[in-house]
């Protein structure tokens, strides 16, 4: 899977990267318009967004690629509850808190398979 890892903490994604994402292919980028690049130079097929990043809040970059109508699968991933709140209510299709990292596998195949269903379902 081509993951699109948005997170400006480096020594972090790199270590949650090795850790737990090693089977995919991942690129990490610290801010909103670095991944509004890296979207429209790649093909992503899941976005992992920080709620806190370098020049706004994920919550900005979630909102702006729904407006858009882009169907790409996102997971929120702040440290902070009320963060990945805010990005579940700009349109975040599921979460996994930095705190429980070690999870992130099983909730990329959850919302991988339940995206998939409805998509099959239209």
């Amino acid at each position: 899977m081509n993951i699109l890892y948005v997170e400006n903490h480096p020594v972090f994604a790199e270590n949650v990267v090795r850790q737990f994402l090693s089977q995919h292919r991942v690129t990490v980028v610290p801010s909103i318009s670095s991944a509004h690049k890296a979207i429209s130079d790649g093909s992503f097929d899941l976005l992992l967004v920080d709620y806190d990043l370098d020049d706004g809040k994920g919550a900005e970059l979630v909102q702006s690629l729904r407006s858009s109508r882009h169907s790409i699968v996102i997971i929120a991933v702040s440290a902070r509850s009320e963060g990945n709140d805010a990005l579940v209510k700009a349109g975040a299709n599921a979460v996994c808190s930095k705190m429980e990292f070690d999870g992130i596998q099983g909730v990329i195949d959850t919302v991988m398979k339940t995206c998939e269903e409805r998509e099959y379902l239209r």
